[in-house]
Formats: structure tokens, sequence, C-alpha cells
């Protein structure tokens, strides 16, 4: 419970935050509903356990089960992946801290609709959300989206995970999107399996304010509108087990992100810093990512293996504080539109940040049970990561860590599952001095 005590007050905000960021909706499906367990009649026909069949197969998401685990008749409904309602909740432990912080929260809300002319995806809190209503005209879409990322109270850069303590500022973002874009579905033609490329405009604010604590010689952006464009593409060619984790298939997806600042100026603490006007105000970011999952040759299908490959550019003198590329950690990523998402194991939220990348992931996964899965993962990031100096100037090294995870994935009572996972790092989170996480996450489907 002392660990409590040691949060900053906008890593406990982090308890609201959703943003797909922590919220690996995936997790919310098909759980395991254990009450639905009953004895087995001795008149029933005999079943042999899932271990005993050499036909066996994994339970898939979507599909009704019926099984028999230790002596017991489970059945498992099948669900409408067409309508998701879930919460998630549950908390990352850090030793050493991360900065002063040794423990966030996580808290979320995942709504997910499909209807035969429309759909809509959010991720929904308070202070940050991710919203999405695409209405269809055949293949030709409408897409609408709106994002914000408004954490109150101020955020300290962190170098030698130190907090920087005049680094401080309160600042965020508010995005509308709206544009076309196709669709077309693709096999195993489950719900989340398409082909989408969308071109949206977009306009939105930025602010940022001092704190008590900003340092007097940290210039600050004006608050200003942006305008910009994204054309985004995504392929999900995934099928998904009975707990919405990637079980066959490919994915793969990117994000071409065009914007202007209108009233920009130069901000830096340096003559010679790279934050000037002329570098920053307009910016040109790309990010993507492919990823594979399947089974392992000679193995039974309770065998899989996982590679997925992320990365972003941002032109360097056009990369600061306040568009960098975010990476953070939470639940590994599963359900289709948070494949994107760039996850490095035992990193707070938006923690770490980039002016370009690249992560590799490797993962071995086990089935123990049909509703028990184990994963080991090893991680590799390659960056040029943001720093803050003591004199507040703002910028980029090269750096590079690993990151080693173990987690297990389980079915739970009342329609929901848990994740635990324990992760060490080799030294980027914490600039060189290696620590690790701990993270349990509970998702609760209505």
């Amino acid at each position: 419970m002392g660990g409590w005590k040691t949060c900053r007050r906008e890593t406990f905000i982090l308890s609201l935050i959703l943003a797909g960021t922590f919220l690996g909706p995936g997790r919310q499906g098909q759980s395991l509903a254990m009450a639905d367990q009953k004895p087995e009649s001795s008149s029933a026909p005999r079943q042999e356990s899932a271990a005993a069949d050499p036909e066996y197969h994994t339970p898939l998401a979507g599909e009704a089960l019926h099984t028999v685990f230790m002596g017991k008749v489970v059945d498992v409904p099948a669900l409408d992946r067409s309508r998701v309602s879930a919460v998630t909740l549950g908390g990352v432990y850090y030793t050493p801290k991360q900065g002063n912080t040794s423990i966030t929260p996580i808290g979320a809300v995942f709504l997910k609709r499909v209807w035969e002319e429309s759909r809509t995806r959010n991720v929904i809190s308070i202070f940050v959300n991710d919203l999405e209503y695409d209405k269809s005209f055949g293949k030709l879409e409408l897409v609408t989206r709106f994002e914000n990322n408004t954490i109150p109270g101020g955020q300290k850069e962190v170098v030698n995970n130190e907090e920087i303590k005049s680094s401080d500022t309160e600042w965020g973002t508010v995005v509308a999107s709206i544009g076309p874009g196709l669709r077309y579905k693709v096999a195993p033609f489950q719900v989340d399996n398409d082909l989408r490329l969308q071109l949206l405009g977009r306009v939105g604010y930025f602010y940022a304010e001092r704190t008590g604590d900003t340092g007097p010689n940290l210039v600050l952006p004006p608050d200003t509108m942006l305008y910009g464009v994204k054309l985004r593409g995504r392929y999900d060619g995934m099928r998904r087990n009975l707990l919405e984790l990637p079980h066959t298939g490919m994915a793969a997806g990117f994000d071409l992100d065009y914007m202007h600042r209108d009233k920009w100026a130069d901000f830096g603490t340096t003559p010679d810093a790279l934050f000037t006007r002329q570098n920053t105000q307009d910016y040109l970011q790309v990010n993507g990512y492919l990823m594979g999952v399947g089974g392992i040759p000679g193995l039974s299908e309770k065998n899989r293996f996982l590679v997925s490959l992320h990365g972003g550019v941002t032109p360097r003198k056009g990369s600061d504080r306040f568009n960098a590329i975010t990476i953070g950690g939470g639940p590994l990523p599963g359900e289709s539109d948070d494949l994107c998402r760039p996850n490095y194991p035992g990193a707070m939220f938006n923690q770490v940040l980039v002016s370009d990348y690249a992560l590799l992931a490797l993962e071995y996964r086990r089935e123990l049970a049909f509703f028990l899965y184990l994963n080991l993962r090893e991680t590799f990031i390659w960056a040029d990561r943001a720093s803050v100096s003591d004199s507040n100037r703002f910028l980029f090294k090269n750096s590079t860590g690993a990151a080693t995870t173990i987690g297990l994935n389980s079915g739970f009572f009342w329609n929901s599952s848990l994740y635990l996972g324990f992760s060490w790092d080799s030294g980027f989170i914490r600039n060189g001095k290696s620590g690790s996480g701990l993270i349990l996450n509970w998702s609760k489907s209505f």
C-alpha cells in the first residue's frame, strides 16, 4: 500500500485513461464463464479431455464451446463479436520506481458495435478518448473520428530515472477528423477482418500552460489551432482464440500524418536549439506495423509463435516534446484497432517519446487449457529517444534496449478475463538502469 503514496497526481489520474493504450479491447471478448460449468452426467456420452484428444483444436473467438474440464462439462455460448461492451481495471507496479512513480492504476471502458451499414468503436474516459463512427455506402465509407489527450496536472520529463522538476508542463490536444474511406472484407471474414484505406482531414487545438514547478527558463509554445491530413491503412487477416488473442494470420498498417500548427513560435532554452518555428511548425510523421502469428512445425496447435514489427519516423528537426511519437506499456495489443500501438512492456503510459524507432517483438504462446495461455515475449527497441537536460534543453539521443516478458491470460468468473504479466527491462526505460514491472489487468464483458 505504501506505493500508492508515491504516485504523482497525473499517474493516479491514469486510472481513467483509455485511449486504447492500457485497454487491450481484445481481452474483453469471449471470456470463460466458469459459472456455466455443470457436473458431467453419467448418462451422457463419454467425452475425452482436450489434452487426450489428438484432433483437438484451439477454441476460436465467437464460437460456442462444449468440452470437459477436470471431470465437468463446460459450455461457453457463442458470442456476437459485433456487439462488445466491456470495462477493464488493474494496475502496474514498477521496481525500482520510474521517476517518482511506483504504481500506475488502470481503468477503461470499451464499446464496439457493427451494423449492416455502419460501425463504431469507442474507448471512453474523462481525460483521454478515442471515438470513431463510420457510415458505409457499399465499399465506400464516411469516416469520422474524435481524439483528445487532456490529462490535468503537470507532466514532468525524466532523465537518468530522475524527474526534472523544472520541465513540469500542463499540455494537451483535441483533434477531430473526417474523410472518405474504402473497406473490403477479407479472409477469414470475421467481424474484425478487413482491408481499410482512409484519407482524413483533421482540425484540432493544442494548449500548453505553466505550473507552479515550471522553470523560469522553460519557453512554452503558444496555444494554437491544428490543421492536417492523415492517410491511414489497415489490414487484418487474423483469426483470434477464445480470449481474443491472435491465433493465426497476418496484420499490417500504416499512418502518414501531416500537421500544421497555426500560431507557432521558436521555443527552447539555448540559441542553437533545433526547435524553431521554421523546423517544427509543420511536420510529417510516418508510422507502420507488420504482425504475423501461426503454428510451430512439429508441434500441436496449442503452440503458437508471433512476430511483430513496429516503426516510425519524424524528421529530426521536426520533432519536439509535443509531437514526438509515444511508446508506452500496458497489456499486449491483440484487438484489431489496437495492433498499431507500439508496446514496450514495463513502460508507463506515454513515458517514452521518440523521433524515430524500430520495435521488434518475438512471442511464444502455449495453451495450458482451453481458457489459460502462457506467453513468453522478447522485445527489442532501437530509438532516438527524447531527453531533457538540467537546463531544460530538449533533445533526442540514440538508445537501445530489450525487455523480457512472461504472462498468463485466463478466463475468469462472471464472463471476464485476467492478464498477469511480469517484465524485465535491460535499461531502456530507466536510462541504463535495469528494472521490472508487474501488471494485473481484469476485463469484464457486459
